[in-house]
C-alpha cells in the first residue's frame, strides 16, 4: 500500500470517528427526550403524591365529629388517591418496560459502537416534566 493510500485511509478514519463523536450523543439524547414526553404522566402523578397526598394532615380514623372538624383535611385529595396510585402503577409500568427497550435493545439493534451512551442519557427523561413544572410555577 502506498503512503498516499495509507494517508487517505487514516483521514477517512479520522473523519468517521469525528462524525461518530459528534452524532454519538445526539441519538441517545433525542431518544430519551422523546421517551420523556409520555413519562410526564407518571412523573406528575408521583409529584402529586409527594406534594399533595403525603403532607395532608387527614385523620381518616378520627372517632368524634369534633376531631373531624378540627383537622384541616382536604377530602378531595383522599378521594383521588386510589385513582392516582392505580394510574401511577399502570403508566409507571409502561415506562419501565419502554426504558430498557430504548436504552438497551435500541443500541444493540443499531449496532452502535458506544452503547454506554444510551443509559448515560437516561436522566434526560425527566427534562420535559421539569420544564413543564418550571413553567407552571412561574
Amino acid at each position: 500500500m502506498t503512503k498516499a493510500a495509507t494517508q487517505a485511509k487514516d483521514d477517512e478514519r479520522g473523519r468517521r470517528s469525528r462524525a461518530d463523536r459528534r452524532f454519538g450523543l445526539l441519538a441517545p439524547a433525542l431518544a430519551n427526550l422523546a421517551l420523556g414526553v409520555p413519562a410526564i404522566i407518571p412523573l406528575h402523578l408521583t409529584y402529586w403524591l409527594l406534594t399533595d397526598y403525603l403532607p395532608s394532615d387527614c385523620d381518616a380514623f378520627a372517632t368524634g365529629p369534633e376531631l373531624r372538624e378540627m383537622s384541616n383535611c382536604d377530602y378531595h385529595t383522599l378521594d383521588h388517591a386510589p385513582v392516582v396510585v392505580f394510574l401511577l402503577v399502570v403508566t409507571g409500568t409502561m415506562l419501565l418496560i419502554a426504558l430498557p427497550a430504548v436504552n438497551v435493545r435500541g443500541p444493540r439493534r443499531r449496532k452502535d459502537t458506544r452503547p454506554a451512551h444510551w443509559p448515560a442519557m437516561a436522566p434526560l427523561i425527566t427534562v420535559p416534566f421539569l420544564v413543564l413544572l418550571c413553567m407552571a410555577k412561574a
